[in-house]
């Protein structure tokens, strides 16, 4: 099957009426392995490797998007990843006004910036540096994400994340998490934020999510690594946000801006040269 371009409005509309996320482009498809009763853990490489791409949306907001594009269009249930990271007001001022979400769960994570939602349900929220919301939109909402300065470096992400056939239709919910919420730890060498998972027994704040997804942001520092148990059964991505980082036994160099879908396996193994940071889901 040939791939295309899926903007947000595609997919919005798609999810709306319980489309499946396969049906609205071309995806690759990594089975799973059957779980063994012995046997050494095994790491999982590097699938696919993809740029992010430059786009344009909300009222014209320029960003990244490298989940969700031409080159990589889903990955069950992981619909959609972009990245604003810019200095200039002129990319991101114009904001995301109101629209609505219906069928799926949207995850903003802010690392500079501030960014102020409101919904058609009467909500209110701020994100500022190191914040993150986890919106099920359920049976549908209509919200708005606007910038909250006139200058300075507006640096954030958004996951969109499919619903289970049967949760479409759930009730709107939100789970607004503070900084100092997410919980902060230490995996070998590595520095790591715990949004939502759980890591050497510690559990991220987001709670009661029917695809029990993992959201870490790992900091490597120079010749450090990081190794740790990954469900076979889980779909798994990292996208690299800083310096460079090796994935997998094959250790497969990742840059910033480059996201890779890893394939099948137990095993999450990163190493860095020279350090960098990336996010894990």
């Amino acid at each position: 099957m040939g791939t295309r371009e899926v903007n947000r409005r595609e997919v919005v509309k798609a999810l709306a009426v319980g489309v499946p996320a396969v049906a609205l482009g071309a995806c690759r498809v990594v089975e799973a392995p059957r779980a063994t009763a012995t046997g050494p853990a095994r790491p999982r490489e590097v699938a696919n490797l993809v740029d992010a791409q430059p786009t344009v949306e909300g009222a014209g907001v320029r960003l990244r998007r490298a989940l969700g594009s031409r080159a990589l269009p889903m990955l069950d249930p992981f619909l959609l990843l972009d990245e604003i990271h810019s200095d200039n007001p002129d990319d991101y001022l114009p904001g995301f006004p109101t629209h609505p979400h219906r069928g799926f769960e949207t995850v903003t994570y802010v690392l500079d910036g501030a960014m102020e939602h409101r919904d058609s349900l009467g909500n209110h929220g701020h994100l500022g540096p190191g914040s993150a919301q986890w919106m099920t939109a359920g049976h549908g909402i209509v919200h708005s994400e606007m910038p909250q300065q006139e200058r300075g470096r507006m640096w954030g992400f958004q996951l969109w994340v499919n619903l289970p056939a049967a949760n479409k239709m759930i009730h709107p919910r939100y789970q607004d998490i503070a900084p100092g919420r997410v919980v902060e730890t230490m995996v070998d060498d590595a520095a790591v934020r715990l949004v939502a998972g759980e890591v050497d027994g510690k559990r991220g704040p987001v709670e009661g999510i029917v695809t029990a997804p993992e959201m870490l942001d790992v900091s490597l520092p120079p010749r450090g690594s990081m190794s740790r148990a990954l469900p076979a059964s889980h779909t798994a991505f990292v996208y690299v946000i800083e310096g460079n980082v090796e994935v997998g036994g094959a250790r497969t160099a990742v840059g910033a801006g480059q996201l890779a879908a890893l394939g099948p396996g137990d095993l999450l193994a990163l190493r860095s040269t020279a350090g960098g940071r990336l996010l894990c889901f």
